[in-house]
């Protein structure tokens, strides 16, 4: 049996998977790029290093390992569900099939709170080390000046995004470059001070045992593996472009999987570098000192590149490592974001304002502003709160990550359930499954320690900041949706995002193919019409 697509309306006017985004834009390689771009990866390590080292010692290294092992399986869950349904919703798509209408949107949510929260810091750090850059310390210095350099930051990066994809693409080349290069001229001649004798007192020798965050507490665990989730969030941001990939179904999931593994090399030599050059004492440069935990490589750096004119350049470097790192994330969160409010809005979940497509140059262009208004509405906002508030909302980032993260893995399980067999019971079934219920005991465990008074840098209606935020962010995305439900209610009625699993998943982007002058394309659908889309009418096949 084939139905007649010729009356198919979907939202919008468009199928899932074709919103008017410029299709076939970026490779496997940009992919990547942005994947671990979206990471920040000079910055995370510069800004949370030192706080895990704290948290663990010399076992950061092994937090590092440990940590990746969740963000691996949830990469193969972003896998495995992209290559059967390539939204760049992402996991408002996939849970709203697995799951239904209302987990899809409080998994879109999910996404949006939480880049909209860290926008604000990767701001706040591009202002710092902009006036850092040229010397300007006491305007680095300045909440005022960097609050008006981090807005530059956001609405040049908005600008950016809003232009296209490739532009972006390629502007991260660089900006992931350098930092790249320098945190491994950074890495090697940290190692070869210490195997040289010429590091400083407090050094240590590298060890195997590093690699096992064998003695420590659980609380001091469950925190430190927390932040590190922090360092590898970004990666899905590779998926979130899935659309505008060349092949979509295959390509975003390799480079999900593919990020996770560059960054877990990228993120165990630093760790191992730094720890075995500074030590983890809690005086001088060493990393336990309270004094370096906002930035290690601000400590360090001169240590290791020493007085000399190439150390002073290579410190300038670092500087722009760091610089770069911040503005690169900015521009790839604002990225995903975007999308995911396209794909909210092509389904209803939103207002259809935000699935507007420029006719040029084939971006979001109410979604993609409407991300870069609302990151400078929170950052000034928090700014001109408190400064601790805006510490404490970008630790509860950590919350909202376990939580969209968890319910992929969850998602991809349900999702496939009927196909868990072969390799498909690991792929799609095992792995997701344990990625997912660490992220939730992760989460359930954090949320147990934030909830602390005595955790974090503020206390609200006597309970921990860091709790209040991140949970609260949640509440608030609860609240909204049931207010849109009431105003829109066709989506959460699930007549736009069909619930259902793999079996029933009706299209999917085909490429344009030859086709017979007398033939037509039809849609296979189950005997019993249960994945009849609304407005469509099946057809006899054997009569025409």
């Amino acid at each position: 049996m084939s139905t007649d697509t010729s009356t198919d309306q979907r939202p919008g006017g468009r199928e899932p998977g074709s919103k008017g985004l410029r299709g076939g834009a970026i490779g496997l390689m940009s992919s990547v790029v942005i994947g671990m771009a979206s990471t920040a990866p000079a910055y995370s390590l510069a800004a949370s290093l030192g706080l895990i080292v704290v948290l663990a010692g010399e076992k950061a290294p092994g937090i590092m390992l440990l940590a990746f092992v969740p963000m691996y399986l949830i990469a193969v869950a972003y896998r495995e569900l992209n290559s059967a349904e390539p939204d760049c919703g992402t996991t408002f798509t996939w849970a709203g099939r697995a799951f239904g209408p209302w987990a899809g949107w409080m998994g879109g949510w999910g996404i949006i709170a939480a880049d909209i929260i860290v926008m604000a810091n990767l701001a706040q750090i591009a202002g710092q080390y902009t006036f850092l850059l040229f010397g300007l310390t006491e305007l680095a210095a300045s909440t005022l000046w960097t609050t008006v350099a981090g807005v530059v930051w956001i609405v040049v990066m908005t600008w950016i995004c809003y232009r296209g994809i490739e532009v972006s693409a390629r502007i991260q080349y660089g900006l992931l470059g350098i930092e790249l290069v320098v945190l491994a001229v950074f890495a090697v001649v940290a190692l070869v001070k210490v195997g040289t004798g010429d590091a400083p007192e407090g050094s240590m020798v590298p060890s195997i045992s590093w690699l096992w965050p064998s003695g420590i507490g659980l609380t001091e665990l469950v925190a430190a593996i927390l932040i590190a989730v922090f360092l590898y969030w970004g990666w899905d941001s590779a998926v979130a472009c899935n659309e505008e990939s060349d092949e979509p179904g295959r390509t975003p999931g390799r480079a999900a999987v593919l990020s996770t593994l560059l960054l877990l090399v990228t993120y165990a030599l630093v760790a191992v570098a730094t720890v075995a050059f500074a030590g983890t004492g809690t005086e001088g440069i060493g990393l336990g000192n309270p004094e370096n935990a906002d930035d290690v490589f601000a400590a360090i750096g001169p240590a290791v590149f020493g007085d000399s004119w190439l150390g002073g350049a290579l410190e300038v470097l670092l500087i722009v490592s760091v610089l770069t790192s911040s503005a690169a994330s900015t521009q790839t969160t604002i990225l995903p974001t975007a999308r995911a409010a396209l794909s909210m809005g092509a389904y209803r979940a939103i207002p259809q304002t935000f699935a507007k497509i420029h006719p040029r140059f084939l971006t979001p262009t109410w979604a993609t502003w409407g991300m870069g208004i609302a990151s400078v509405a929170f950052y000034v906002g928090l700014t001109l709160l408190s400064t601790n508030v805006l510490a404490d909302s970008i630790a509860a980032v950590g919350l909202l990550i376990a939580f969209y993260y968890g319910l992929t893995g969850f998602a991809c399980v349900w999702f496939f359930r009927k196909q868990l067999r072969g390799r498909a019971l690991w792929t799609k079934g095992v792995l997701p499954l344990l990625g997912g219920l660490m992220l939730l005991a992760a989460f359930v465990l954090s949320c147990i320690d934030y909830a602390d008074p005595g955790r974090g840098e503020t206390v609200i209606f006597g309970i921990g900041g860091v709790f209040v935020i991140g949970i609260g962010a949640l509440v608030l995305g609860a609240v909204l949706m049931g207010v849109y439900s009431r105003i829109a209610p066709a989506f959460f009625r699930g007549e736009t995002l069909v619930p259902g699993d793999a079996d029933l998943l009706l299209t999917r982007p085909q490429p344009p193919h030859l086709m017979l002058p007398d033939s037509e394309e039809g849609l296979v659908v189950a005997p019993d019409l249960s994945n009849l889309p609304p407005g469509q009418r099946p057809l006899d096949g054997d009569k025409g």
